[in-house]
């Protein structure tokens, strides 16, 4: 046979059993030295496996440590070792009690039995207007005012020192006076503003003309105004004899025709809820007992009602008191009132 039929030949077999592996899926992995290997499709089955990192580890010395690791699925710490570790770092766990609830020592009714039932209708009666009188020969009977400053929470007082420091960072001293009277005189103007549209017949709209300092609050609590009628008592002192404190209420009208005691707030911040009025409710229902105490009033409260007004005329948020709210407060109300007794 000639060379030229033999080399034919060959490359023909060669082409056959290339055809054949690549129909059946099996590689060869070592073909370094035949043609397959430089036909092949998978250069990298050719190449030389590194050699692994691992391979020069001490695998009898960590032997141990490897089968501590494998052995189980779970931490190997507890809440119990956990415990144990925070108390070697950070020494015993001291746990605080849960503070009792108080209880009122000496419980007070709100309502006042003599009175009989809470009355409703005040059309055509008369109004009442007592002013604060204090008896010189008597010891000083604190006010509902003084006795919730006296005893407000840790929280409320660092609150405030944090806006009364915030106010005199931004205006100073002198700045910062000038800024609390002039609120003090727009909360008395706004005061008497109501009283004018309450006690007398022209409208808020004549009131709102002739005060243009607290013409925006006026305008807040307008829809308010539209539901209070017949006005009982403005800007009148209240004294609870049995307990000794004493008060002057805003106002005693109807509010869509149930007799309460009306307190009218300014602010700077809205308060669209009960609980961003803080010690207000309070302060409402320690003025319902004191004028159901009260001798020179022929009638009694159960409700309550808190208007937040605001100088840019933004609608005033109004906080409905029912007679369970009150009782609530009234009891919360005696708890602080005994606080301070105790202090004083």
């Amino acid at each position: 046979i000639s060379e030229g039929v033999f080399t034919m030949l060959v490359n023909t077999l060669w082409v056959r059993c290339h055809c054949a592996v690549l129909l059946s899926g099996h590689f060869p992995l070592v073909c370094s030295g035949s043609r397959v290997a430089a036909f092949s499709s998978f250069p990298f089955l050719r190449a030389r496996k590194k050699k692994s990192e691992y391979g020069c580890v001490d695998t009898e010395r960590y032997a141990s440590l490897v089968r501590a690791a494998v052995s189980t699925r779970i931490s190997s710490q507890t809440p119990e070792s956990i415990e144990k570790e925070d108390r070697w770092l950070y020494g015993s766990i001291i746990r605080s009690k849960a503070e009792a609830s108080k209880m009122v020592k000496n419980p007070y009714p709100l309502l006042n039995d003599a009175k009989g039932v809470v009355q409703s209708d005040c059309e055509g009666r008369p109004m009442s207007k007592i002013p604060l009188q204090r008896d010189a020969s008597q010891p000083a009977i604190a006010s509902v005012t003084k006795i919730l400053q006296k005893t407000m929470s840790a929280k409320q007082a660092f609150c405030l020192e944090r806006w009364r420091r915030k106010k005199i960072a931004e205006l100073g001293e002198e700045g910062f006076k000038e800024y609390t009277t002039k609120l003090f005189m727009q909360g008395k103007l706004f005061h008497s503003a109501i009283e004018g549209i309450l006690t007398q017949e022209n409208s808020p709209k004549d009131d709102m003309e002739c005060c243009e300092e607290v013409d925006g609050y006026l305008q807040s609590v307008g829809h308010v105004l539209d539901d209070v009628t017949g006005a009982r008592a403005i800007e009148s002192a209240v004294h609870h004899e049995a307990l000794q404190y004493l008060g002057v209420v805003d106002c005693v009208a109807l509010y869509k025709g149930s007799l309460c005691v009306i307190d009218w707030k300014t602010s700077e911040k809205p308060k669209p809820f009960i609980h961003n009025t803080f010690d207000n409710p309070l302060q409402v229902a320690a003025y319902i007992g004191a004028l159901n105490s009260d001798k020179n009033y022929n009638y009694q409260v159960e409700s309550g009602l808190i208007v937040v007004a605001y100088k840019d005329g933004t609608q005033a948020h109004s906080h409905w008191l029912s007679a369970e709210h009150v009782q609530q407060y009234w009891e919360r109300w005696l708890l602080r009132l005994e606080e301070y007794m105790e202090k004083a």
